[in-house]
């Protein structure tokens, strides 16, 4: 119960108390007596519970004048004479001020302890701190397994693990072990996975929140909060998930700056549902006119990754800044209209600066360099279907130039800017149902296979076909700039109460360089571009805040070596 829910209890017993009091006394029959000081007896008590607080003064006044109309109409009784007693009547006595203090005291200590028994907030108890904070976080608990297909291609080279060491050694006079290679084949079944985000959101002052969240999580990978059980039965880490500040100016204007959610309205087809946010993001929603339609904007601002201070660790010249960005505009309008129906569509702009990979300057590692110009370029976190590019040059040994090492890393051949478009219609439909519509497609703008194949100096490592008459060129590179995503949802479009629950299909085509492969669902084709298929879910609610939710994603590859995976999660969540 609230501070203000308590008080208004207390008033109410107090008036009770009150009012039944007052009518003892307009019952008696000589309630119209008048005083010495030529004031009626009624009149003094109202008074004295008026100022005592035992009355509330609207209710004290109206009942006041009600008295005084009646003493004014009756006749008055000679000073000198004492109004006898009459069959019937009831004397109200004078009740002293500390007895009325102490009758609001016992009712008080009575509601209170009331309060205590049923476990009432007690306002004076609960620091005012508390109130401005909100404690939100879910949990999931998620059975998946991963289904191969028996023709998958079984050289499925894992370039992130290469770049995250000391590279792979191109040289087959040098090297002859293989590099190091996915799984394409042998099925996982029944895993047991967990997420768990835990958050505080403070309401600073009028205009100013802070958000501090921490989430479950394999690894610092960005697009995934999720936990595989196991591990000799290991205690699981945590992350700083979220840790932001939001200002609002004005109305409809809010500007956050940290690491947080999403600023722009997407499907997974673009970034992950799990993937926060660095940096700065300006988002605007106003409502235009009453006719139900509204508008809204944001502009992003985020740090991909920023070079390092002191690269090269090992030589006095030091690279200048060249920092990896994230710029990004969105606008749309939503529009309400008709039997509760719904319009939503968008246009953004997404431009990712200095992501493409480098060839770098000619290095000497046979001479003791320890690194090359362009090591930088190498993405900080992909997962796969971009078409790479090995960034090394490195130099031959002149001694012996056949058995150089060569050791490399790779980066994007492509530049990215993106061109997003979202559709959605909501309508109802018969028994409480509706229908949702969605539509997502992305083009890359700066696609270009003869740039590709220029920056990458015919040094590229995947999506790349046979070459038909034995000389690659750009237009063996077998990539795209396209992504699409069509899906139906029916039923509940947002989950209450027990008893509630919701259907969607949909289908997926991502081609190779439609989009950075490092941000967008990892659980669809386990991630990244180059991939197409179907999926199913179903959501049942059958608890407050819990739900279960069942689904089966099938995909494949669009070009290139065969890559099947089927994934199926069952999973229960849980919000709070």
């Amino acid at each position: 119960m609230t501070r203000s829910t308590l008080h208004s209890a207390l008033l109410g017993l107090r008036s009770t108390a009150v009012a039944t009091g007052v009518a003892l006394v307009l019952v008696s029959g000589g309630a119209h007596a008048q005083a010495a000081g030529g004031e009626s007896t009624m009149i003094k008590l109202i008074r004295g519970l008026i100022d005592s607080g035992a009355l509330k003064p609207e209710a004290g006044q109206a009942l006041l004048l009600e008295a005084q109309r009646e003493s004014a109409a009756a006749p008055a009784a000679p000073a000198s004479t004492a109004i006898a007693a009459q069959p019937g009547d009831v004397r109200v006595p004078y009740i002293p001020q500390t007895v009325r203090d102490e009758i609001r005291e016992e009712v008080k200590a009575s509601v209170m302890a009331e309060a205590k028994a049923e476990r009432w907030a007690a306002p004076d108890q609960v620091p005012e701190w508390t109130q401005r904070l909100r404690v939100q976080g879910d949990v999931r608990v998620r059975n998946e397994s991963r289904l191969y297909s028996e023709r998958n291609s079984d050289i499925e080279v894992d370039w992130a693990r290469i770049n995250a060491g000391n590279g792979y050694d191109v040289n087959g006079n040098t090297n002859l072990d293989l590099p190091p290679l996915r799984n394409t084949r042998q099925d996982r079944n029944n895993s047991w996975r967990i997420r768990a985000r835990l958050g505080v959101i403070a309401e600073l002052g009028e205009h100013t929140r802070a958000g501090v969240r921490l989430a479950t999580g394999n690894d610092n990978g960005p697009v995934s909060s999720t936990q595989t059980l196991g591990g000799g039965l290991a205690k699981k880490d945590a992350w700083l998930d979220q840790a932001w500040l939001s200002w609002s100016p004005v109305a409809g204007l809010d500007i956050l700056g940290g690491r947080f959610g999403n600023p722009y309205w997407s499907t997974d087809t673009l970034f992950s549902n799990d993937l926060n946010f660095d940096g700065l993001a300006f988002k605007y929603a106003q409502p235009i006119g009453d006719d139900g339609l509204s508008l809204f904007a944001t502009l992003g601002l985020t740090p991909l990754e920023y070079s390092s201070d002191s690269f090269p660790n090992t030589s006095q010249d030091k690279m200048k800044s060249d920092n990896k960005w994230l710029n990004g505009a969105q606008v749309g309008a939503e529009w309400q209209f008709g039997d509760a129906q719904k319009l939503r569509a968008a246009v953004g702009y997404y431009d990712f600066r200095n992501t493409a990979g480098e060839y770098s300057q000619p290095c000497a590692l046979y001479a003791g360099a320890d690194f090359c110009s362009s090591d930088w370029s190498r993405p900080a976190f992909m997962q796969k279907g971009n078409t790479l590019m090995l960034l090394r040059n490195i130099a031959l040994n002149p001694l012996d130039p056949a058995n150089t090492p060569m050791p490399q890393y790779v980066g994007l051949a492509s530049e990215f800017e993106l061109l997003d478009l979202n559709l959605a219609w909501e309508t109802p439909l018969f028994a409480g149902n509706a229908l949702r519509l969605e539509g997502h497609a992305i083009k890359n703008l700066a696609y270009d296979p003869n740039r590709m194949w220029e920056r990458a100096q015919g040094g590229i490592v995947t999506n790349l076909g046979t070459a038909a008459n034995g000389v690659a060129g750009p237009q063996d590179i077998q990539s795209g700039d396209m992504a699409y995503m069509a899906q139906a949802t029916f039923g509940q479009l947002v989950m209450k109460q027990a008893g509630d629950w919701n259907l969607a299909v949909g289908y997926k085509r991502l081609e190779g360089d439609a989009l950075p492969d490092a941000y967008n669902d990892s659980n669809f084709h386990l991630g990244g571009t180059n991939a197409k298929g179907y999926y199913l879910s179903s959501s049942y609610m059958f608890d407050r805040n819990v739900w279960l939710t069942g689904r089966w994603m099938a995909a494949k590859e669009v070009t290139g070596a065969p890559l099947s995976i089927d994934v199926f999660q069952l999973e229960v969540n849980a919000g709070f």
